[in-house]
């Protein structure tokens, strides 16, 4: 692999050890520089012996090793502004406009195929938790990421990704994508010259997976004197774990043996009487396999009966969707209309123990409904809008003993990754997002076209068809309103 290290001057600074890879496009090399100087690719100059370069081939440019490389550009921020800027109306902006002046979240550009990455990376977003992770995260210094384990790489990448994300513009995540390859080269397949179509939820878990190995836990700022049992912020707030109960179905004698499993994402399977997400849920609770008796010498039957004793923040939902189709040779979609709801209640899914500690919380939200359902007096349209507009303090949503958790069963959807097509290698995928979890409002993140949507367009994601249908789901805790009035303490 021809890998030359150079040195890049930028204005004042020299950035020495930028490592460059000629077997890969020079765009790549350029997101580098953009990681490295906030300066976008299409506002890069960047001139060496032989000419300048471009962003599809190296051309007549030759690499060697300690070269002097000279980049031109300013950061977006650095480019003056015309300040004389022509009205423009609502009905007359495009879906980009209209996305800038209403506040919508940075948009994601398709680097081929690559859309599995960009709707992944968009419904993770919607957790502040992650989001201060990564924050917070600090990794050693260094010019190269080529420096660091995968692992580290790409909890560097997400980090840098997000914060620029907070520009409300259109990002290329190339150095994220180029760690992805890195570290797991089958997302790196291509077929005539082009990135294949990759599974996104195999994207989402080895990215969650990578991060649950760098992103330590979070302290509770609300209680200095607080402490945490997990090293890690991905198993504190997206980890849960099952009581686990084998009941050997061919032997009476054989006693039940219980364990206990860990999960970091729930499996919603898909069968003939299947027609609602907690139907699914429930028949994953409860499955017959076969293992090894030792009571009875050989390969027999057991009820694997699963009840969840810790339920975590965020609670992350597959649906089963494909499977291998043996004469195809492809992962073939169920296309069944699974109905899910916009809230969710865990409450039926967890041991009797998980149960009895959810009620307190559980009580103060039916007395909430209850005295919503008995006021008879409608809001104006004046106090309703200035209710939207402010946000209410919440109740902690987790046990004081276990920052992390969910202490009432009851979550509200804050994000949907859904497929269009008919197999896991092809179609396309999207995210769908909360603009926030106290907010009513839904955002369509199709790659860089980001619009608003209605809680009904969600709903409709449920399938039954060759539109999108949800194939991950992201529910988040639903927050207590601090309501001294109608909530006893």
């Amino acid at each position: 692999m021809p890998l030359f290290t150079v040195k890049v001057k930028w204005g004042k600074e020299v950035f020495p050890d930028v490592e460059v890879n000629t077997d890969e496009p020079p765009l790549v090399f350029k997101a580098q520089l953009f990681a490295l100087t906030g300066v976008n690719p299409n506002r890069q100059k960047v001139m060496m012996k032989g000419g300048t370069l471009k962003d599809d081939a190296w051309g007549n440019i030759q690499i060697v090793e300690g070269q002097n490389i000279l980049m031109m550009g300013s950061k977006d921020e650095d480019v003056p502004i015309e300040p004389t800027v022509k009205p423009v109306f609502v009905e007359d902006m495009t879906e980009t406009q209209l996305a800038t002046v209403t506040n919508m979240p940075a948009g994601l550009t398709n680097l081929g195929n690559t859309c599995y990455l960009n709707a992944t990376v968009q419904c993770l977003k919607t957790v502040p938790e992650l989001r201060q992770a990564l924050v917070d995260f600090n990794a050693a210094s260094s010019s190269s990421l080529s420096n660091f384990a995968p692992a580290e790489k790409i909890t560097i990448a997400m980090s840098d990704l997000y914060r620029t994300m907070e520009s409300n513009q259109t990002i290329p995540p190339l150095v994220l994508l180029q760690v992805l390859h890195q570290a797991f080269p089958r997302f790196a397949d291509k077929v005539e010259g082009h990135y294949m179509q990759q599974d996104a939820n195999e994207c989402w878990v080895e990215l969650v997976r990578m991060l649950q190995q760098k992103l330590p836990a979070l302290k509770n700022k609300n209680n200095d004197r607080s402490t945490t049992n997990y090293k890690s912020a991905i198993d504190q707030f997206f980890g849960g774990s099952f009581d686990v109960e084998w009941k050997c179905v061919e032997s009476d004698t054989e006693e039940v043996t219980k364990t206990t499993e860990s999960f970091l994402q729930l499996s919603c399977f898909i069968s003939q009487d299947v027609k609602y997400m907690h139907s699914g849920l429930k028949n994953r609770m409860q499955e017959h396999i076969t293992k090894h008796s030792p009571i009875l010498g050989k390969d027999a039957v057991y009820t694997k009966t699963s009840k969840i004793n810790r339920l975590p923040a965020y609670l992350t939902i597959q649906f089963v969707r494909f499977f291998y189709k043996e004469k195809d040779k492809i992962n073939a979609k169920i296309l069944k209309d699974i109905k899910f709801p916009i809230e969710f209640d865990a409450f039926e899914l967890c041991t009797p123990e998980l149960q009895e500690k959810l009620e307190p919380v559980r009580s103060k939200f039916k007395e909430l409904e209850d005295k919503l359902a008995h006021e008879s007096v409608k809001p104006t349209a004046k106090q309703l809008a200035e209710s939207k507009q402010e946000e209410k303090a919440t109740a902690p949503y987790w046990f004081e003993d276990d920052y992390g958790s969910n202490n009432s069963g009851y979550y509200s959807l804050q994000a949907v990754l859904t497929h269009k097509g008919r197999s896991s290698s092809s179609g396309h995928y999207v995210g769908w997002v909360r603009q926030s979890p106290t907010s009513e409002k839904w955002i369509k993140c199709d790659d860089d076209t980001v619009t608003p949507v209605t809680t009904e367009d969600i709903l409709k994601l449920s399938g039954g068809g060759d539109w999108h249908c949800a194939y991950v789901l992201l529910y988040g805790p639903k927050l207590l309103p601090m309501d001294t009035s109608s909530v006893s303490s």
